[in-house]
């Protein structure tokens, strides 16, 4: 396994794409691994995931990049596979039930009080950012960006390359895949392949710029 420093300074925002270079099956399956795997609060998984990688599928995901994101249209065609990340609008009493009936078929609960437990802890979580702090699908949206930074590491460990878009139109990504109906809406777009040398955003030209990290980070003692 590469060093995670290395995996870190070696990934950037791609900005052009090796259009002659696309991902394997193989490392297809493992990126969809890593969208399903991800981490989120309460195991709530809040998102779904639309993915083109045929021409006709990135054309029908650069229908939000047109007018003023226009900027991100050929980035879109020009990578491999390119990934639609979705946040619920709700998360009702009907998709915990979801929920906890995964997590007893996966073996998750040991006797059915640990199960009552763990629904209702997340159903205490969820009703504080729906009527206390008021940021219920905000606080979805966040589980959506977790899985998101989650799935950049991912790529990066697989030498993937990938450009997290949020120049994008939302509204019409909604409108062309009905998400909305389907109890969802688009947080952002994620542009995947193989970096092309014309690349003028390569580590090699333009090197990684991150604040110090005494200037970041406090440690007590």
């Amino acid at each position: 396994m590469r060093n995670i420093e290395t995996v870190l300074n070696w990934r950037y925002s791609t900005k052009s794409f090796n259009t002659e270079k696309k991902i394997s099956k193989e490392d297809f399956e493992k990126l969809k691994a890593i969208l399903q795997l991800s981490p989120s609060s309460t195991n709530i998984q809040p998102w779904h995931f639309i993915i083109g990688h045929t021409e006709e599928g990135k054309r029908c995901i650069a229908k939000g990049a047109q007018g003023f994101f226009k900027f991100n249209e050929s980035k879109i065609m020009s990578a491999s596979h390119v990934v639609v990340f979705a946040a619920r609008t709700d998360a009702d009493e009907s998709y915990m039930e979801l929920l906890s009936t995964q997590e007893e078929r996966d073996g998750r609960y040991p006797n059915a009080e640990i199960k009552k437990q763990v629904y209702q802890a997340r159903k205490i979580f969820a009703d504080i950012h729906r009527y206390d702090v008021k940021d219920f699908q905000h606080w979805l949206e966040k589980q959506v960006y977790l899985n998101m930074g989650n799935f950049l590491l991912g790529a990066a460990a697989l030498e993937i390359d990938a450009l997290p878009m949020e120049g994008v139109d939302l509204k019409a990504l909604d409108e062309e895949f009905g998400l909305r109906e389907k109890g969802f809406t688009s947080v952002g777009v994620v542009a995947l392949g193989y970096r092309d040398k014309s690349d003028f955003n390569s580590t090699e030209k333009t090197p990684k710029s991150r604040l110090p990290k005494e200037l970041i980070i406090t440690e007590l003692n």
